[in-house]
């Protein structure tokens, strides 16, 4: 018998030629990234490329394109990794367990990918303007720590701390109601208090701050985020 030969339709041969060009770019302009910072050029890019350079904008029409295009992989791969690192506490009744393997991943994911980090939450690049599908993407990581929050109340094993000033509530009420009705504004501005202690400790090492003051790393990030746990509320 003859196999049976497959054609694939010629607009499916040029839109995976397409996406393998566009991986090519983003690829040779993360090397850019590590090397010279967010101070991207798309003629420098093309040029490592081995085109001419009007022929990149065939698939970036400017180089903020293609830095929105790196900013929204850089989110959803640390998005990736830290869901997967919240995954892997079997237990899910574990929330302090949950919470230290979620920042962990957060740590290594930007030790691992120090110039996408910094695209992510180092300087802004200056005249760029980041437009709404990098805000989705940003929510990935945080809506981790939102789960686990949910996911205590919901058990009881998180309460309402029920502390913030009127103003800060009346805004923590609008981000709940608009985001996360599951859980309560008190408890969600702990979480986010938390969250912002991961990220501040984590670009502290990152960028610098902590040489010559920490060497133990990895164990000083982790007395840090026990110590947030203990602030959100999460039980031992």
């Amino acid at each position: 018998m003859c196999a049976t030969l497959t054609v694939m339709p010629a607009a499916s041969i040029r839109a995976r030629a397409r996406a393998e060009m566009i991986n090519e770019i983003k690829a040779i302009a993360r090397r850019h990234l590590a090397a010279e910072g967010a101070n991207l050029s798309l003629r420098a890019v093309a040029r490592d490329m081995g085109m001419v350079s009007s022929a990149i904008y065939r698939y970036f029409a400017s180089r903020d394109e293609l830095l929105t295009a790196l900013i929204v992989d850089g989110y959803h791969a640390l998005g990736d990794a830290v869901a997967a690192g919240d995954a892997e506490v079997t237990d899910r009744t574990d929330l302090r367990g949950r919470w230290l393997a979620a920042c962990h991943a957060v740590r290594r994911w930007a030790l691992a990918h120090p110039a996408e980090y910094a695209l992510l939450f180092g300087s802004p690049v200056p005249g760029y303007a980041a437009p709404q599908e990098t805000t989705v993407a940003a929510v990935r990581t945080p809506t981790v720590l939102i789960g686990i929050l949910a996911d205590g109340f919901a058990s009881g094993a998180l309460s309402d701390p029920g502390d913030l000033p009127g103003p800060v509530q009346g805004d923590l009420a609008a981000v709940r109601d608009g985001f996360f009705p599951e859980v309560p504004e008190a408890l969600l501005s702990r979480g986010a208090t938390g969250w912002m202690c991961c990220f501040g400790v984590v670009s502290f090492e990152l960028f610098g701050q902590l040489d010559g003051l920490i060497q133990a790393r990895e164990e000083y990030f982790d007395h840090q985020m026990r110590r947030m746990a203990d602030l959100i509320g999460l039980p031992r």
